[in-house]
């Protein structure tokens, strides 16, 4: 199946890790050029490891560093076509009941998920308008759609992604550019190993289980299909979503969870 996606300049933001970087190489492997952003300096050594890739260590949460950023890669190496967002982050505490946390505890979390997406929107969608052609995916996730008390911030922020994505699909689908957002279930990334070490922090100490005991017991009872989902899984429906093949494909939430949201 050709994806047309050849030469295409592809924004990755969070592209360092986890969901991120397997978008990177999936992109790279449609012979597209992929530029990351991402606040770790270890994206500019996996730039350095691939052709094609070129990587900016920035933070999302800088209205002003996003736009200058992205009016460079515009500059120097060309027209952003496609862009993914993959940057996220969570309180790092437990929640259930929500009241574990305090609302300081929400403001990294919506600096970063909720503002950081918001500035991202803003500082490409211009060019893209002015060239009338363009796609947009967020990596949201099953918890911004079933009100998950595991991480409350986190929640809210993934449920505040699929609305702005819905409200920026109808806004420009005028101008010839797609939007859709893209939910993981339980995939094994740095993020969701956080979560089972915040609720892992607060079990006693016969309670206490490893990250592999307390993932495949979450598996058991919530995936029908009964495994992990893969970050490589998440890339590849992103992937399709930004080719030519989804041109009729905006404003959707699409679930890559092994069928989670449909048991829960």
């Amino acid at each position: 199946m050709n994806l047309e996606l050849d030469d295409s300049i592809v924004l990755v933001v969070g592209g360092a890790s986890g969901i991120g970087l397997a978008c990177v190489d999936r992109f790279l492997a449609e012979n597209a050029t992929v530029v990351i952003f991402d606040q770790s300096p270890a994206c500019e050594q996996i730039a350095t490891q691939r052709k094609n890739c070129h990587a900016h260590v920035i933070d999302i949460t800088q209205e002003a560093t996003v736009r200058a950023a992205v009016t460079r890669v515009e500059q120097q190496i060309g027209p952003i076509r496609h862009v993914v967002h993959a940057a996220a982050v969570g309180s790092g505490k437990s929640g259930a009941p929500f009241t574990n946390l305090q609302p300081s505890d929400w403001r990294r979390v919506i600096e970063v998920n909720v503002l950081g997406v918001v500035n991202v929107a803003h500082a490409v969608t211009p060019a893209m308008m002015e060239r009338s052609e363009g796609t947009m995916v967020f990596v949201a996730s099953v918890a911004g759609q079933i009100g998950s008390p595991t991480d409350p911030p986190y929640s809210a922020s993934k449920a505040a992604n699929i609305n702005f994505v819905q409200v920026m699909a109808k806004d420009l689908a005028r101008h010839g550019i797609r939007v859709n957002t893209v939910c993981p279930g339980m995939v094994k990334t740095p993020l969701n190993q956080t979560v089972w070490q915040s609720w892992n922090d607060r079990q006693s100490v016969a309670d206490k289980l490893t990250y592999e005991q307390w993932a495949a017991a979450k598996i058991k009872q919530l995936v029908p299909l009964g495994r992990w989902q893969k970050a490589e899984d998440i890339a590849d429906m992103i992937v399709f979503l930004s080719s030519a093949r989804a041109s009729e494909v905006t404003g959707q939430t699409i679930n890559v969870d092994g069928g989670y949201v449909m048991h829960s």
